[in-house]
C-alpha cells in the first residue's frame, strides 16, 4: 500500500511542478491555489508512504516520478526538446526507480 501511496504523492508533485509554470511566480490566484494544494497533499502522501518506506527509497521514487511526469509533460504540451540523449538520462530515472523497488522489501 505504501508504494501505491507513493506513486500518488509523486503524481500530484507533477501537478505542482507543472502548476507552477502557470502561476506566473505566484501572482495568478487559482493557479497559484491548485499549485499550493497540490504540494500540500503530495507532501502529506509521501509522509504517509514512509511510515513503511525507507526515507532515501521514498524520496528518490518521489522525485523521480516528479522529474519524469514533469519531463513528459514538457515535452508534449510545451515542445521541450526530445532528443535521444535527453530521453536515455529519463529512462535511467526509470531504471533506477524500478531498481530500487526491486530492492526494497517493504
Amino acid at each position: 500500500m505504501a508504494w501505491i501511496i507513493l506513486f500518488l504523492a509523486g503524481l500530484f508533485e507533477i501537478g505542482w511542478a507543472v502548476g507552477l509554470k502557470y502561476t506566473d511566480g505566484f501572482t495568478k490566484l487559482w493557479p497559484s491555489v491548485g499549485t499550493l494544494a497540490s504540494m500540500g497533499v503530495s507532501v502529506a502522501l509521501l509522509a504517509l508512504a514512509l511510515r513503511t518506506l525507507p526515507l532515501g527509497t521514498g524520496y528518490a521514487v518521489w522525485t523521480g516520478i516528479g522529474t519524469i511526469g514533469t519531463v513528459i509533460f514538457g515535452i508534449i504540451v510545451f515542445q521541450e526538446p526530445a532528443n535521444a540523449l535527453r530521453l536515455a538520462f529519463i529512462a535511467m530515472i526509470v531504471g533506477g526507480i524500478v531498481g530500487l523497488k526491486l530492492i526494497t522489501t517493504h
